[in-house]
């Protein structure tokens, strides 16, 4: 092997180290060893890049990548840490694994992002949380190479904009940034949308047409909704990324694939494989890097800094100004947010809306958003959205078969008679009349609590039972205090 670096062995384990330094000098491979502080201080006086193998230090590994980020980290305990100068762990003493790692450190360069595109890359993606760093810290990773990126994460977590974060980073920034939702165009115009395709390929192809792939040369093309790909596209998909090269639909004339891909999604993909649904050659081509953008939920911290940006978007679109006292700011931070960062957003929106030019009040803010406690939970009474959500839930039915989810709901409730289940279903007005809301509002949450207990606390199942979504039903179980 032909490895010109130097390596520095830290590690108090003697044994371990001195069968490095054998294994070392026979690859004729320069070295030194050693397991005190005093070796730190040589590392940091070292201009060039240094190859260092990291076992039982006095610092935490975590601390000396962070204090040594332009030398390569190679680990000799199992870790946790995540960053770019951690090449991997050598896991056991043997040639061929740590010959492997000395490679890439060979060929490994330290990041060198400009202050201009560092402060470009926190205006793009707002928070200071943990989780906010880790994704800052893997961009700047993978920016300026061609690898293939997957960002994983719920929807409303911002992928596009760790998308766009990474394109305005990378080599190709002068490039154009080409999305599209392969989930939201129908199967059979999907190859087009890509391809392309040459005039007379179909019906209504009146003239040749380039593919996203070609408008997107140069650039990056951003894969939106992977998951929701069809399979025979997935193939098609999974040869481009291979050969780097396509066909429009109807010609015969390859065309170069130049461009870099990002793809994203909300789904497991895994989950998905197993269940034969998405391709493993092309979650493999595709998962060279991943990034996970973290829930709004896990990074509760950034919502202070969220509203002022978002505030900021918006205020020039509805005229006018916002702000939050620190109450309603607090109670913010204790919601679920089970639509992250978008669900926020249009919170914002809501409240340039309903008090312009004001600052929001925690009486103002829609009742799911209050942190309120059980006994407060108790007497609050319901706004429009909450009575709407009411309604909704047990009365509206897209179609004729929700009709028969709806008579089947009520069998299991074992009613004695037609009568009885005419009066449940339409109860008698009084002369003093009914508390329309409360009423609802007591329905509901009997037939949430009746539907958990048939389908043995399960909430998925409940929530089919219902006819509503899960997300929706967990909302209610918390708005209303009912536990499985």
């Amino acid at each position: 092997m032909s490895f010109n670096g130097c390596v520095l062995i830290m590690d108090h384990n003697q044994e371990r180290r001195s069968k490095l330094e054998a294994i070392l000098s026979f690859m004729q491979v320069e070295w030194r060893s050693g397991s005190r502080a005093e070796d730190q201080t040589w590392l940091q006086s070292q201009p060039l890049n240094l190859t260092v193998l990291a076992g039982d230090t006095d610092a935490p590994l975590a601390q000396l990548l962070d204090t040594f980020p332009h030398h390569a980290f190679i680990s000799l305990n199992e870790t946790g840490c995540q960053a770019g100068n951690l090449l991997g762990t050598l896991a056991s003493l043997t040639y061929d694994e740590l010959t492997s790692l000395l490679l890439q450190a060979q060929s490994w360069q330290p990041v060198q992002m400009s202050d201009e595109q560092d402060g470009h890359l926190h205006e793009l993606l707002i928070g200071e949380s943990a989780s906010m760093h880790e994704v800052k810290n893997l961009i700047r990773q993978v920016a300026n190479k061609p690898a293939n990126v997957l960002l994983l994460g719920e929807s409303g977590t911002g992928k596009e904009v760790i998308a766009r974060a990474i394109h305005l980073l990378s080599l190709q920034a002068k490039g154009p940034f080409v999305p599209i939702n392969c989930g939201a165009i129908p199967a059979e115009l999907l190859e087009s949308e890509l391809f392309g395709h040459e005039k007379g390929a179909f019906t209504g192809a009146v003239a040749a047409r380039k593919g996203r792939f070609e408008l997107a040369e140069g650039g990056t093309l951003f894969l939106d909704e992977i998951g929701d790909m069809p399979l025979p596209m997935q193939v098609k998909l999974l040869r481009v990324l291979q050969e780097r090269t396509f066909e429009r639909v109807g010609g015969t004339r390859p065309i170069t694939a130049k461009v870099r891909v990002i793809a994203a999604t909300h789904r497991d993909l895994e989950q998905m494989i197993y269940e034969q649904r998405f391709r493993e050659d092309l979650y493999y081509r595709l998962n060279v890097f991943p990034i996970e953008a973290p829930a709004l939920r896990q990074r509760q911290d950034d919502i202070p800094l969220l509203l002022s940006e978002l505030i900021n978007r918006h205020r020039l679109t509805h005229n006018a100004q916002l702000s939050f006292s620190p109450e309603a700011v607090a109670s913010l931070q204790k919601w679920h947010w089970p639509g992250n960062v978008r669900e926020l957003s249009n919170l914002v929106e809501r409240m340039f809306i309903l008090c312009p030019n004001q600052q929001v009040q925690l009486s103002d803010l829609p009742v799911k958003y209050r942190a309120l406690t059980n006994e407060q939970l108790v007497v609050r009474p319901f706004d429009e959205l909450d009575e709407r959500d009411a309604l909704s839930a047990m009365f509206h039915a897209d179609d004729e078969p929700a009709a028969e989810n709806e008579a089947d709901f009520f069998d299991f409730q074992s009613l004695d008679d037609e009568q009885e289940e005419a009066e449940f279903m339409s109860p008698a007005l009084s002369a003093e009349g009914v508390n329309l809301k409360e009423m609802l509002a007591n329905i509901e949450m009997d037939m949430i609590t009746q539907s958990l207990e048939v389908n043995d606390g399960i909430v998925a199942r409940a929530a089919e039972h219902l006819g509503m979504r899960r997300t929706t039903l967990v909302e209610k179980m918390k708005k209303y205090c009912i536990t499985k």
